[in-house]
């Protein structure tokens, strides 16, 4: 993808979310439409695959603020067709300008794999480079995503886990040359700068990678016979990552230079891992707390006692019961939830379930048909009628 491509590219409507949107909206619209087009899930649809990489390539720049900030002020910049400088500027106060400095050099764009540098390059430099002679410059890493499903017990206390990644990575046949003899030669095409300057209207112009050298600047003279001249292959690799305790179904956490090695010099691309997490029979979670639901009898709730109450991973805990505690009230069992952030965990939250029984012993019946007679007086949805009425 061009420079031009990029700065043109309506992130915002890919994700299907306003430009005003929200850190949390953008997360959302990404997951939603992630877990719809991933390859996993539309298996040999080649246009799912590529609307899975165009959302997350929209997701690496909406979903950094950073990234967001310089790509909003690239497309306010170049909106209305160039760089208009204040006093003292060039002829008409525009100045030539090239859109591969706005990237600090991402040769093949912005998804996974190329968002490097930033708006800084505009005014630390602009002026005075990508000319012909100019030194090739280094490449970022390409970034990696993968996903990762974990058990409930291990989303709550941690796991460390090994991820199998597919990447490119420098060919080890050549060295990351493209050289079979590891001396490729200089492109005689952009000199070694790996970018082609196209002319526009008055001193406009744009900077495109390469088509020769595919925007690496060197040629291999000798074409190394497993990466085709490229410097790239494909490589494989299982690395143990850690995940951390607390984290929850569908986060996306981001790993830095865990990615592709860059070229050049340049630095690694980042890994970014999807966590999945399996229900559990018994537990359940909201945000930092736990949640389970325990089942009463019903004299326990009339009259109150002490319950017996199962933790994630850990002894039982007792609990009050008040006399009177309707069904469905919920009570805390302070610290038994999962780990934050700080290492401090959340509570447990213990919702009472009156549990009727389905068979009674005749004994049992009688007590209730006492208690029916004791009871007759009462009518618990007497309340409910008159506020019908009212209402």
């Amino acid at each position: 993808m061009s420079t031009k491509d990029f700065v043109e590219k309506d992130y915002y409507k890919v994700l299907g979310v306003p430009k005003d949107a929200t850190e949390a909206e953008i997360k959302k619209a990404y997951r939603k439409l992630a877990r719809e087009f991933h390859p996993d899930a539309n298996k040999g649809d080649a246009s799912a695959e590529a609307r899975f990489k165009e959302i997350s390539e929209a997701n690496d720049i909406l979903g950094d603020p950073k990234k967001r900030k310089e790509y909003d002020e690239a497309r306010a910049l170049f909106g209305n067709g160039g760089f208009r400088a204040g006093p003292g500027g060039g002829p008409g106060g525009t100045f030539n300008f090239d859109l591969g400095d706005l990237f600090g050099g991402a040769q093949g764009g912005a998804g996974a794999g190329g968002f490097g540098g930033g708006l800084g390059d505009v005014f630390g430099g602009l002026f005075n480079r990508g000319g012909p002679g100019t030194r090739t410059q280094p490449r970022r890493g390409q970034d990696i995503e993968s996903e990762v499903t974990l058990s409930f017990t291990e989303a709550v206390d941690g796991a460390t886990v090994p991820l199998r990644m597919s990447s490119q990575q420098p060919c080890k046949a050549c060295s990351g040359t493209g050289d079979k003899n590891g001396t490729p030669r200089v492109c005689p095409t952009c000199v070694g700068t790996g970018q082609v300057s196209r002319g526009g209207s008055g001193s406009f112009s744009l900077t495109d990678p390469c088509v020769d050298c595919k925007g690496r600047g060197l040629i291999a003279q000798d074409p190394c016979e497993v990466c085709h001249g490229s410097g790239r292959a494909k490589s494989s690799r299982t690395m143990q990552v850690r995940i951390p305790a607390g984290v929850s179904d569908g986060q996306r956490i981001r790993l830095r230079g865990k990615g592709a090695p860059g070229e050049r010099g340049g630095p690694a691309g980042d890994l970014y891992v999807v966590v999945h997490v399996d229900a559990h029979p018994v537990f359940g979670r909201k945000g930092d707390n736990l949640t389970v639901t325990v089942p009463v009898s019903f004299d326990e709730a009339a009259l109150g006692g002490e319950i017996r109450v199962p933790t994630l991973g850990g002894p039982p805990v007792t609990l009050k019961i008040p006399a009177g505690t309707p069904n469905g009230r919920t009570m805390r069992a302070r610290g038994k939830g999962a780990v934050r952030k700080d290492g401090t965990r959340g509570d447990l939250l213990v919702t009472v379930e009156v549990a009727v029984p389905k068979d009674l012993s005749d004994k049992a019946r009688e007590a209730l048909e006492t208690y029916r007679e004791a009871t007759a007086g009462e009518d618990p949805r007497a309340e409910l009628f008159q506020a019908a009425k009212g209402a």
